[in-house]
């Protein structure tokens, strides 16, 4: 499992919602919140990809990029997007690579049923590519503001990132 301090997989394909393909190399040099959610179109999921959108200004702003990633098809990511006006991508991770990559998908229990599924988790990558803060598990109330607030912490006065460390 990824945590802070971690560097990213740069190289795993992602399949985008607007039907790009893209890397998370391709996001360096900005900040990026990577965040991992069970299923579209369900409550907590459609509660966290609002709140994130509500804040999305905030984020540019701060010059940082959100991708939102679950196992569903880049088709319903599309039909989620739509109906629920979500302002990023989402992430088509069917084969589970990224998820793997990440850790996020361990065991669960839903009714006394175990399962294995997402464990919803959140990533705030630097512009090197570095983890530079984690949330997991994430609890949907107030988190987009928390991360938000993670991410002012890590950027100067002015609004712009941080300089990244010699590495």
């Amino acid at each position: 499992m990824l945590d802070t301090g971690d560097h990213v997989p740069a190289d795993l394909p992602l399949d985008l919602s607007s039907g790009a393909t893209a890397t998370l190399a391709d996001y360096r040099g900005q900040w990026l919140v990577l965040y991992f959610y069970p299923k579209d179109s369900t409550p907590g999921c459609t509660t966290e990809g609002r709140d994130f959108t509500a804040l999305l200004p905030q984020f540019q702003a701060a010059g940082a990029q959100i991708l939102g990633v679950s196992r569903d098809s880049v088709k319903s990511h599309q039909n989620f997007i739509a109906k629920q006006g979500l302002g990023f991508d989402l992430v088509s991770d069917a084969d589970e690579a990224l998820c793997n990559a990440f850790g996020v998908i361990r065991e669960k229990t839903l009714y006394g049923r175990k399962f294995m599924g997402i464990v919803r988790s959140t990533y705030l990558i630097d512009p090197d590519g570095v983890i530079a803060r984690s949330w997991q598990p994430v609890k949907v109330p107030g988190h987009a503001q928390a991360v938000y607030e993670a991410l002012a912490g890590h950027i100067g006065a002015a609004g712009a990132p941080a300089p990244a460390e010699t590495r």
